[in-house]
């Protein structure tokens, strides 16, 4: 099944060869997001629940220019640098996941960038 490329306009350039997102039929796979600026900039640095609401927008974001919302996602991977920040990024994601809860994990790892602390991708499914 082809796919379609998903490159929000207003987003900085990916740091890497890589799409936004891809959709696939019903399907949106938004590729692992990070609190960067333009030129790759950490925002938020030592911030975990800020980079989390970073994140979490610049998601909302590129589900809207897929045809999708939070709402519609059914899957999120999450890697945080450090377990110390799961309760700070539990209290924002549960800002932006009200309704019924997205399955999900939660590994801790080491990201492409030493100043950053969280990165999500989702996988969101459309009618």
């Amino acid at each position: 099944m082809p796919f379609e490329a998903i490159n929000p306009p207003q987003f900085p350039t990916p740091i890497a060869p890589y799409s936004a997102a891809a959709k696939a039929g019903n399907t949106v796979y938004v590729s692992g997001v990070l609190a960067l600026g333009e030129g790759g900039v950490v925002l938020h640095i030592g911030d975990a629940a800020g980079q989390t609401r970073h994140v979490l927008d610049v998601i909302r974001t590129t589900l809207e220019a897929a045809g999708a919302s939070l709402a519609d996602v059914a899957f999120n991977h999450i890697f945080l640098k450090d377990l110390g920040d799961y309760a700070a990024f539990n209290a924002v994601y549960a800002e932006y996941f009200p309704g019924p809860k997205p399955a999900r994990y939660c590994i801790k790892t080491d990201l492409v960038k030493p100043e950053c602390l969280v990165e999500i991708a989702s996988i969101a499914h459309l009618g």
